[in-house]
């Protein structure tokens, strides 16, 4: 009977931490470990240490590069990109905000790259619902593909114990996320009827001030921003340190090795990410030539932070709660989810609609995985399922994105869950660890 009690604690904090926002997770899990430990006398385990180093780290870099204007300057490509080939937005849409995302780990990078989505949309008379909808969980799926996203870092650290790099998890996830993205899309483009088919948006064209307010600047007129060398020099350094963490990932023997219980072991890769994501900010601030207290004033440090505090205390809360009832958990679900794997993505789904975090899923859950004894291969391929948060139409990227369209083609449905993002979601996702689970049996 406790064990459900506590549950139920548990899950009653993370949502309200969930709809706190901002470092809502992290104190409202401070609070239930709290009672765990006091009201109900079970030890706290040990904080996620590596995982939050890793992710200050990363956030510091990407910071350094927004400090510099090397974000704006990656943006001004994919937005020359979009405008060349306005025809192909539903499939170059996702595309873009997938590789940028990739690149920089962080999904928060597309909030300059929606609005030129739907713009381009728009005018082209494509209904912006489609292309918005599916850039936008591409680059929520791009985060589990991403060898510094807080969420993959999170995995290559749980996973490393059990023999498994961060280059087996990019092997699977990202082939197998942008076979997923490519199903969205093809589900994505045929949502809704076509804009000028429309009879909601004809009715609309019929005020003057909505087809001026539609179709904005003139085509021609638009400015192509300039930018300095320094910022370019940046994505240089940004680039070549996430090209470095592959490597050293893919080529153990590159990494400095050291006397570790007798025998000479390579530094593991959770340092090696710190070291070169903290050197890659260094860098940029010397070659940009910005001010170091300039990159914690950017919007990705900030981000960066709360995502630290929400995983301390949410994940913290879990593995407390997880490790006090292991042997409950070991005698009831072990036999059926070692047999029925693919039912833990399940669990793992549910979870990230309740805490709005790859990252913070992965690091509630995954222990879980792992002690059932499910193999780290398919918790490899399952990794794509805590990309829940689209469910919930709160997400910031998913808000933004409704913000953008001008014509209202994307929206919330009448259900709450029927909206937009539900069916390029819930495809992207569905076909992402079919593939991924192909790809695993065949290369791990």
């Amino acid at each position: 009977m406790m064990i459900w009690i506590q549950l139920a604690i548990l899950i009653l904090l993370i949502l309200v931490g969930a709809r706190m926002k901002g470092v809502g997770l992290g104190v409202m899990g401070a609070v239930g470990l709290l009672i765990f430990a006091l009201g109900f006398g079970l030890k706290p385990t040990s904080p996620p240490i590596d995982v939050m180093l890793i992710i200050l780290s990363v956030v510091t870099a990407a910071a350094a590069l927004q400090a510099a204007g090397g974000m704006d300057y990656m943006v001004s490509i994919a937005e020359k990109i979009l405008r060349k080939n306005p025809n192909h937005i539903t499939w170059l849409g996702p595309l873009v905000t997938y590789s940028f995302t990739l690149v920089a780990g962080t999904a928060h990078i597309i909030y300059s790259l929606l609005p030129i989505i739907a713009e381009v949309a728009t005018k082209k008379r494509v209904r912006p619902e489609r292309p918005l909808s599916i850039s936008v969980i591409a680059a929520h799926m791009a985060i589990t593909a991403s060898p510094i996203s807080a969420a993959t870092v999170a995995l290559t650290a749980l996973l490393a114990p059990k023999g498994f790099e961060l280059t087996d998890i990019l092997i699977v996830a990202i082939p197998a996320t942008i076979i997923g993205v490519l199903a969205g899309a093809f589900v994505a483009g045929r949502q809704g009827k076509d804009l000028m088919s429309d009879p909601e948006f004809l009715e609309r064209l019929k005020d003057p001030e909505f087809v001026k307010l539609l179709d904005g600047e003139p085509s021609g007129e638009h400015v192509e921003k300039v930018f300095s060398a320094e910022s370019k020099r940046s994505v240089y350094v940004f680039l070549l340190a996430v090209l470095s963490v592959v490597i050293f990932a893919a080529i153990p023997s590159l990494r400095p090795s050291f006397l570790t219980d007798g025998k000479m072991q390579p530094i593991r890769m959770v340092e090696m990410i710190e070291l070169l994501m903290l050197s890659a900010a260094a860098a940029i601030v010397f070659v940009a030539k910005i001010p170091a207290t300039k990159v914690s004033q950017t919007s990705i440090f900030r981000s960066g932070g709360e995502a630290v505090v929400c995983i301390f205390g949410v994940a913290w809360m879990s593995d407390t709660y997880l490790q006090a009832h292991m042997p409950f958990f070991e005698t009831h679900l072990s036999a059926f989810v070692t047999d029925h794997p693919w039912t833990f993505a399940i669990a793992l789904f549910v979870m990230s609609i309740l805490l709005f975090s790859q990252a913070a899923t992965v690091r509630a859950l995954m222990p879980l995985g792992i002690a059932l004894g499910i193999p780290g291969p398919a918790l490899i391929a399952m990794f794509p399922a805590v990309n829940g948060d689209f469910v919930i139409p709160s997400y910031p990227t998913l808000v933004a994105a409704m913000g953008f369209d001008r014509t209202g083609t994307t929206r919330i449905g009448r259900f709450l869950v029927n909206h937009s993002f539900t069916p390029p979601g819930l495809t992207t996702v569905t076909v992402t660890i079919a593939v991924g689970f192909l790809i695993a049996t065949i290369l791990l």
